[in-house]
């Protein structure tokens, strides 16, 4: 990797990945684009506590404003760093706890979101794709236990209770799928999944804890599904969902992230640069497109020749999510330490 000297721009429209464990030339050229806003991480991207640290912080420098970095980190099957980090149970798993005591389940939530939050921002990541909003209806095989119930109500406590205890991490949250996942079979990563319910029914159960949490939440991903009674786009490339449901009725003013482009379920718009215009136009800030570098300089390339820049808008909202931290190391972190042994005593 070359040394290179640190840019000034504007946070853009893109989140990209990087290919493995430091950057390469290629990864530095494709982040210092003018459209790129932030970087998101997976499990090739890590080796140890150390090396990420090291990178998070080669990313951090190359740009001023220094690029958001995220993470799916939610617990359970999605965890991309292991060795090194807590391991944070499945959501089912703290939605199990709280069918039995509702303050058990409420600190143990607290607990894994104040050490998700306290982990990832002592590493330099600044936020993760958490919390799963998607009610448990058992038939998604996707979602499945990344639910945390099937009771709405119990989704937007438990979920609160995660995202109090990532702010007090400094962390930023994100709500996801919007308006609802969990109901569909389909997985919107190879399939296109279609929810065939009337408005009605979406409103009196999925989307009650997006619409509760919205003036909570720092950010919102909607989903790849398309809920064909109500529009014939998926969520995520929907104005009637983004600008007239999540926006204007229910006052959300955060970051809304598209899923990644390259996912089947997004196939629908038409070529990689048509599903990036089809979800900017729907209302999201910011498209992810992952683990594909060349479609994602297609991207660029495409966004910029048809005239697309960074806006004050867009960079104000997106530098909302870089981790707010004290800089205090996790061993000298009480109320980390507490929310460790927290989990612990209720997690075999």
């Amino acid at each position: 990797m070359k040394k290179t000297m640190k840019m000034n721009m504007p946070l853009g429209c893109v989140m990209a990945d990087v290919v493995a464990l430091v950057l390469t030339d290629d990864d530095i050229k494709r982040l210092q684009h003018p459209l790129i806003g932030g970087v998101i991480l997976f499990a090739r991207n890590y080796q140890s506590p150390e090396q990420l640290k090291a990178l998070t912080a080669s990313i951090h420098v190359l740009r001023e404003p220094s690029l958001p970095i995220a993470v799916d980190h939610e617990g359970g099957r999605v965890q991309r760093f292991r060795d090194g980090f807590t391991t944070i149970p499945p959501m089912r798993t703290i939605g199990e706890v709280w069918a039995k005591s509702a303050t058990d389940g409420t600190k143990l939530a607290e607990a894994c979101g104040t050490i998700m939050g306290a982990e990832l921002a002592a590493h330099g990541v600044d936020f993760t794709f958490a919390p799963v909003l998607d009610l448990d209806w058992g038939e998604s095989g996707v979602i499945g236990n990344r639910s945390l119930n099937r009771s709405p109500l119990a989704v937007t406590a438990l979920a609160r209770a995660l995202m109090n205890g990532m702010r007090a991490a400094g962390v930023a949250s994100c709500g996801k799928h919007f308006p609802g996942h969990g109901y569909v079979k389909a997985d919107s990563h190879h399939e296109i999944p279609r929810d065939e319910r009337a408005l009605a029914a979406i409103e009196a159960d999925d989307i009650v804890p997006f619409r509760e949490l919205a003036g909570e939440l720092d950010s919102v991903m909607p989903a790849h599904v398309i809920y064909e009674n109500v529009d014939s786009n998926p969520g995520g490339f929907s104005p009637f969902w983004l600008q007239q449901k999540l926006r204007g009725e229910f006052g959300f003013n955060g970051v809304i992230f598209s899923d990644d482009l390259t996912m089947e379920a997004a196939s629908v718009a038409g070529g990689v640069v048509a599903r990036a215009e089809a979800a900017l136009n729907a209302g999201c800030t910011m498209v992810l497109l992952c683990n594909d570098p060349a479609r994602c300089d297609e991207l660029l390339n495409g966004l910029w020749d048809r005239g697309h820049r960074a806006t004050s808008e867009t960079a104000e909202r997106v530098a909302r999510m870089r981790a707010r931290v004290s800089g205090v190391a996790l061993a000298d972190d009480a109320r980390y330490l507490e929310a460790c042994r927290t989990l612990a005593e209720m997690v075999a």
